[in-house]
């Protein structure tokens, strides 16, 4: 019998060192990113511990003590009239500003596009409600649509009809809060769409035409809309983060009144006019909680759909 030849043991190869010029490097790179390490830390992960801290004690501004309540401040939450009520008003409010704010700004954006002097005119006029103050802008809104002092009021009772109590009628004041928000996102959501019309091939176009796609409609199907997905993705994204967030609105025209809370002015209310910091921070959980969950299902929904 032959002898069985074992595999010879592979030498261990020394890692190798780094030189001093690697080393240098290395530290370089750290000193340039301890910057944004260190405001990432003191503006997001450290307040946000400190939340999570506050939203399992009852702990009010300006207390000497407290005390550990764990999650009491959350199973207040879904059963405060004033929480549920809020919630279902930005959801209401989301559901409206959404789709409108994505498809009127993509209409106005393939109308804007396919202007050749008149563009410049038209991105200023549309843009101008993002650069200007939104407390300053509803403070307009609340006079346009005042019941006896507002032009819009004039206007419906010029054809015949009664005036209509727009931020004090509680069935019409979400939805003309989120007419508003409408007004707000649509000039920015249009840039969006303009910088991806921009970006598609001319080639594309004239290929589809070659296929058989003749009208307008058809190009814009076949080519133009799969080639908006990944900008299409971002705009829902960032206008459903917009949408859930709205304050000002809320806070200058009505301040809450006639039921017409949202979920960032109910946690102004708790934290600051109530002081009840530790079910203001829970509150503040279960709205990051929500945000969060929204964006990654739109993401994780849409992003299947979209070619890059």
């Amino acid at each position: 019998m032959s002898a069985i030849e074992l595999p010879l043991a592979q030498p261990v190869k020394a890692r190798p060192r780094r030189s001093a010029a690697d080393r240098r490097m290395a530290r370089l790179g750290l000193m340039f990113a301890a910057p944004s390490a260190l405001l990432l830390l003191g503006f997001y992960i450290v307040p946000m511990i400190v939340l999570a801290v506050f939203s399992v004690t009852d702990y009010q501004l300006g207390a000497l003590s407290t005390r550990f309540t764990g999650f009491d401040n959350f199973t207040k939450a879904f059963h405060d009239p004033v929480f549920l009520r809020a919630l279902k008003n930005t959801v209401i409010y989301a559901a409206i500003v959404i789709p409108l704010g994505v498809c009127l700004a993509l209409g106005i954006a393939l109308l804007v596009y396919g202007r050749k002097k008149s563009r410049a005119f038209w991105e200023v006029a549309y843009f101008l409600p993002v650069t200007a103050t939104l407390v300053a802008m509803a403070t307009v809104w609340q006079f346009l649509l005042h019941p006896s002092l507002g032009p819009v009021n004039a206007a419906i009772k010029a054809m015949g009809y009664e005036p209509v109590s727009f931020l004090s009628n509680p069935t019409l004041l979400i939805p003309t809060m989120a007419m508003i928000g409408v007004w707000q996102v649509l000039g920015f959501n249009m840039v969006l769409f303009l910088a991806g019309l921009t970006a598609i091939p001319k080639d594309l176009y004239e290929a589809a035409r070659l296929d058989g796609a003749k009208s307008a409609v058809d190009r814009f199907f076949i080519v133009t809309w799969p080639m908006l997905g990944p900008t299409t993705v971002f705009v829902v994204v960032t206008t459903s983060i917009s949408a859930f967030k709205v304050f000002e609105t809320v806070a200058v025209l009505t301040r809450g009144r006639f039921g017409s809370e949202t979920l960032l002015f109910d946690l102004y209310l708790e934290g600051f006019e109530y002081s009840n910091t530790g079910y203001a921070a829970a509150l503040t959980l279960l709205f990051l909680l929500i945000v969060l969950v929204l964006s990654i299902g739109q993401m994780w929904h849409m992003d299947r759909k979209v070619h890059y």
